[in-house]
């Protein structure tokens, strides 16, 4: 597991949600304080919100490439296709190591389910019922190997 990956893990395992540990583990690369990185991630968790929609992971990774990668200028269409092109490409990456990008899929939940707005305490059992550990983890590995290497 390289740096990334770790401080990424340790940051979740801290009480950051998914979104949030992929992007703070990057955010001295990409220039952007603590809180900021906090606040821009924290609607994201839960697959957005625990709408269990698009895994918090990837959402983290989606916003690291953007802020690494993405382009500045609305017109330029050739800039967004290769940047849309990259997100698909991490995405596929992200896929091909847990099967989903759907946070509900990765945690065996029925499909369309949603949760309540409540986040569940950081308990023992919570970390045994939820691969999101290692998921943050492999997402800023993921990004670390593509982007920053």
């Amino acid at each position: 597991m390289n740096d990334k990956a770790k401080r990424a893990k340790e940051l979740f395992l801290e009480g950051y949600g998914c979104a949030q540990s992929v992007l703070l583990a990057f955010r001295e690369e990409l220039n952007i304080d603590k809180d900021t990185a906090v606040l821009i991630a924290s609607s994201f968790g839960g697959g957005m919100g625990r709408l269990r929609e698009v895994c918090g992971c990837v959402s983290g990774m989606f916003m690291v490439a953007g802020l690494k990668k993405g382009p500045l200028n609305p017109k330029d269409f050739k800039a967004k296709e290769g940047h849309y092109r990259l997100i698909q490409s991490l995405a596929e990456d992200f896929k091909k190591e847990t099967g989903s990008i759907i946070c509900r899929e990765l945690l065996g939940l029925p499909a369309n389910s949603k949760s309540a707005p409540a986040p569940q305490p950081r308990t023992q059992e919570y970390y045994k019922k939820r691969p999101c550990p290692d998921m943050v983890a492999l997402a800023a590995d993921i990004l670390e190997k593509r982007l920053f290497s």
